[in-house]
């Protein structure tokens, strides 16, 4: 390719869609449906971020607000497809019975994403931080169940490779806890989860998605998780309680645009000290007494 030539991932548009399990997104940004202050709000912070995947709490969210509108109405459900998920469940017996209800009821409308799962199953009402112990128990008899298996966890990188290897589709590490908007907190350690989730020497595959889940509050949140080699992100209450959400979710789907052709290219080397941008050689010294 000549010197110059626009390469295949040079622009937003070309960028590759997604496979996770037997699903394809064309957009690497999911985004939730909570949280917003109105049906409409959230309608068109869908549209503004171009999303082709939701998520929908099955036990928390409440689908008729209070003028009597329905949640799933509001959707694009021909466009849409549905990624129910397990949140508000402490126990994994409770968790897989959210999914069956999630699943009972996508079923029903026809969705595609009665078919899969994005598993919550959390330690405590402060942190909002995932049980590893009851998520591991409830992923293994969701796959037994049919699911493919979405696995909110920490960012413990341990824990991440076991939920692969009980057969989880995709492991969405925490960048922080739930809706703290703190960002990524430790970068090193979802390094590490994709080095040993993706590089075949360590048992990974590199087509194995890793998605950054909870704690994004800023668009250059989204681009640091994507720099890192994330597949994509999943957030909500970063663009629902932004102070005008239809622009934050614009912002969002672009940074991550940004961050995954940004961790593509090749960033420039470190260096101590400076390097010119312009050759030395012929220059005209304006420095005093040269």
């Amino acid at each position: 390719m000549a010197p110059g030539t626009p390469t295949p991932l040079s622009t937003p548009t070309q960028i590759p869609a997604l496979k996770v399990g037997s699903f394809t997104l064309h957009n690497r940004l999911i985004v939730g449906t909570g949280k917003y202050s109105s049906l409409d709000l959230m309608t068109n912070a869908l549209a503004a971020c171009d999303a082709d995947v939701v998520t929908v709490a099955v036990r928390r969210e409440r689908l008729v607000d209070a003028s009597g509108r329905s949640l799933l109405d509001a959707l694009d459900l021909d466009r849409l497809t549905i990624l129910p998920n397990t949140a508000g469940c402490f126990t994994a017996p409770d968790a897989v019975r959210v999914a069956r209800l999630g699943r009972d009821l996508l079923q029903q409308l026809g969705n595609a994403g009665a078919r899969w799962v994005k598993l919550e199953v959390l330690g405590d009402t402060r942190t909002l931080m995932p049980d590893p112990v009851g998520t591991l128990e409830a992923c293994r008899e969701l796959i037994a169940d049919g699911f493919e298996v979405l696995c909110y966890t920490s960012d413990d990188p341990v824990t991440a490779a076991r939920l692969r290897d009980a057969g989880a589709t995709s492991v969405m590490p925490a960048g922080s806890p739930i809706g703290s908007g703190r960002g990524i907190c430790n970068p090193s350690a979802i390094s590490i989860i994709l080095e040993m989730l993706k590089d075949p020497v360590h048992g990974g595959a590199r087509d194995f998605p890793v998605i950054v889940d909870a704690g994004v509050g800023t668009p250059s949140d989204v681009a640091q998780a994507m720099e890192l080699g994330a597949d994509g992100v999943l957030l909500n209450t970063g663009i629902a309680h932004a102070q005008d959400p239809v622009s934050m979710a614009l912002a969002m789907k672009l940074a991550c645009d940004a961050g995954y052709l940004g961790a593509r290219a090749g960033r420039i080397e470190r260096r101590r000290y400076g390097s010119a941008s312009s050759p030395w050689e012929g220059a005209v010294s304006v420095i005093p007494g040269e």
